[in-house]
């Protein structure tokens, strides 16, 4: 490996350090503030929704709205299931069985979208 990699390697390791232990050095003695506490409980879905809504909605790299794209299909009846049961397995397995679905009947022309 070249000597830069391990160095870059290196420094990204001691920033993320420094970050993340500077800021257990400041909160251990005074503890966090309650409005930054508040702020932070909703950083999960921020990244979730971040993550998750473009590939729903853009599949192929423009928004489809459609009933053609199976994946906000899939993601819309999983998104109902997790809403209604709280169960992540039941929402994984929803999610994957509607996608099989679709794509079959979609393989065999059942569907007329």
């Amino acid at each position: 490996m070249r000597t830069e990699i391990i160095l870059i390697i290196i420094g990204m390791a001691v920033v993320t350090f420094l970050t993340r232990f500077g800021c257990l050095l400041v909160f251990r003695q005074t503890g966090m503030p309650a409005f930054l506490t508040g702020w932070l409980r909703h950083v999960p879905t921020a990244i979730l929704t971040a993550l998750i809504l473009p590939s729903l909605l853009l599949p192929k790299g423009y928004l489809d709205l459609s009933l053609q794209n199976h994946y906000l299909l899939a993601g819309i009846l999983a998104s109902l299931v997790a809403y209604k049961s709280r169960n992540i397995l039941a929402t994984v397995g929803v999610g994957i069985m509607v996608m099989f679905s679709l794509h079959w009947a979609g393989q065999w022309e059942l569907l007329p979208f």
